[in-house]
């Protein structure tokens, strides 16, 4: 049984300063549907945040990660919506061959083009936080239904958006 309150999400990044991303573009009702984002899902039971993402690395890439930081916590406020909880973590060591994934298409991406994709405006914030190489850190981001950001309070502190 999965969890609709928290999942693990992470960015594989290559020697060549690329993120592996996940266009989105195969799954019916798809929240994140064309939306560029890493690899990830929601836990089993019984799951560590940890086993989460190594899991979901393995179904959805096929790589065995062997080099993986729990980065931070992303709090998701969504208008109308049960809270959700994400565990972001950045990898640089893996094992395996990359497959093709059922949820969409995979592909190496330079991190500085990252932000021309098409993906969620509080991504961009905590694409900036790993940037910076942010120690541990505790994000939370409210969105409208409209999928507008309306604000974003890191580690307790207000953002200027």
């Amino acid at each position: 049984m999965r969890s609709k309150c928290n999942s693990s999400l992470i960015y594989l990044e290559n020697s060549r300063g690329e993120y592996l991303m996940l266009h989105r573009v195969k799954k019916k009702n798809d929240i994140n549907h064309d939306k560029w984002i890493g690899v990830g899902g929601g836990f089993e039971h019984g799951e560590s945040p940890e086993e989460c993402a190594l899991r979901e690395t393995r179904e959805e890439t096929g790589l065995t990660l062997t080099d993986c930081r729990f980065r931070g916590i992303v709090t998701f406020d969504c208008e109308g919506q049960e809270t959700l909880y994400m565990h972001l973590f950045t990898a640089s060591g893996w094992t395996g061959e990359l497959i093709d994934c059922d949820e969409g298409e995979l592909e190496w991406v330079p991190k500085e083009k990252v932000y021309d994709l098409p993906i969620w405006e509080g991504d961009k914030i905590f694409f900036r936080l790993l940037e910076q190489e942010r120690p541990f850190f505790s994000l939370k981001l409210s969105y409208d239904r409209g999928d507008v950001l309306r604000r974003a309070v890191l580690d307790g502190e207000e953002l200027a958006l």
